[in-house]
């Protein structure tokens, strides 16, 4: 059954007239970034998305109720340093909506959102992937199943490099998840523009990626990513990059974080422990792609 979505009013409108809208995520905002700028990147994201000619979306659960786009009042509650949210991936809708609880939504869960409240495109910061040693823990990100069986299109700046990039795209394949590169033939690597990986299409622009996304759904109910690399100017120096990365796998396996909390751990680290340089990137890549995202979505509609 589809959940049931209360759509603010210019969300429904823009869904109901086939007008562009892209969808967002709230963990970033909830779980990924720090109080105060996680409510200016919220509110810089729907701009920019509003700038480029869509209507955007901001999904989470609040009380039990899935809203897909905020009032101011609900983004605040969201971005608050006290907010308590959960953070809800697919599996946890049910339990969330159920028992009346408030969370903040995950690619996986976002995606599964907008397509059942009619939204084709979604932007966010990176996606999850096959975690290092899956072959042991079966550690692997919701995001690619849901992908593999939701006409979503995710436009993200690749995986994080603590991921193994190399079976991530391996499974995305296996799904027959088209992944498309943005003006660039290499797989980004999120703080980093590339990661030694190919893709295995490019497209040099929206109009390229909406038709790839049009022709794609004419034959397959799996979703499509689009990675953009993190602007150049914001991309992190790779000895920092390679220093940070060092430090948090040692910190997960000192702490033993495994499964969904790996990203958490992981950002914070970075955020600390690099003068706020991860910050920065981890902003300007995630308007970039909601930038990408609305005039894909722009020209879909």
């Amino acid at each position: 059954m589809t959940p049931p979505i209360s759509l603010a009013d210019e969300v429904a409108d823009a869904v109901h007239s086939g007008r562009a809208v892209v969808a967002l995520e709230s963990t970033i905002l909830s779980h990924g970034l720090p109080p105060g700028r996680n409510l200016a990147v919220a509110n810089r994201l729907e701009e920019t998305v509003r700038k480029a000619g869509a209507v955007p979306a901001t999904i989470a659960v609040l009380d039990g109720v899935v809203y897909a786009g905020l009032s101011r009042a609900q983004l605040e509650r969201v971005c608050a340093p006290d907010a308590g949210l959960d953070k809800l991936s697919l599996r946890d809708l049910g339990p969330a909506i159920g028992l009346g609880r408030s969370g903040a939504t995950t690619v996986a869960s976002t995606s599964a959102l907008a397509h059942a409240a009619g939204i084709g495109v979604f932007a966010t910061g990176g996606l999850g992937g096959v975690h290092l040693g899956a072959a042991e823990s079966w550690d692997i990100s919701a995001d690619l199943g849901v992908l593999a069986r939701v006409p979503v299109l995710v436009v993200c700046s690749g995986v994080k490099s603590v991921l193994d990039i190399a079976a991530t795209l391996e499974v995305l394949e296996t799904n027959s998840v088209p992944v498309l590169g943005y003006r660039t033939g290499e797989f980004p690597a999120f703080y980093r523009r590339t990661s030694g990986f190919e893709v295995p299409w490019r497209v040099d622009d929206p109009a390229a990626a909406a038709a790839v996304v049009a022709a794609h759904r004419q034959y397959s109910s799996s979703g499509v990513l689009l990675t953009n690399p993190i602007p150049a100017e914001a991309e992190m120096d790779a000895e920092l990059h390679d220093r940070l990365l060092a430090e948090g796998l040692a910190l997960l396996e000192s702490r033993g974080v495994h499964g969904k909390e790996v990203t958490p751990v992981l950002l914070e680290h970075f955020h600390t422990a690099s003068g706020g340089v991860s910050l920065d990137a981890n902003e300007q890549l995630v308007v970039s792609n909601a930038r990408v995202a609305a005039e894909v979505a722009v020209e879909l509609a």
